[in-house]
């Protein structure tokens, strides 16, 4: 999520992060929630490395949906 918060892309987004850097976030403009994994519009994001399972799945899921593909191509 840094990376995010460097460019300026976290603003309006709904987001989970290590707890510790919640603050960051919220000052960021995130919205900043406590769950394994959150999907915005795309972005998924998790807290930490015991959410890897649940982030994967997610991320498997998103790409299955196609939705990305076709906005890449448009």
């Amino acid at each position: 999520p840094q990376v995010l918060v460097s460019a300026d892309l976290a603003r309006g987004r709904k987001m989970t992060s290590w707890p510790a850097i919640q603050v960051d976030m919220r000052n960021a403009g995130a919205r900043w929630v406590d769950e394994e994994v959150v999907v915005d519009n795309g972005l998924v994001s998790s807290r930490k490395p015991d959410d890897i399972p649940a982030f994967n799945r997610k991320m498997i899921e998103e790409f299955a949906e196609g939705r990305h593909a076709a906005a890449a191509a448009a």
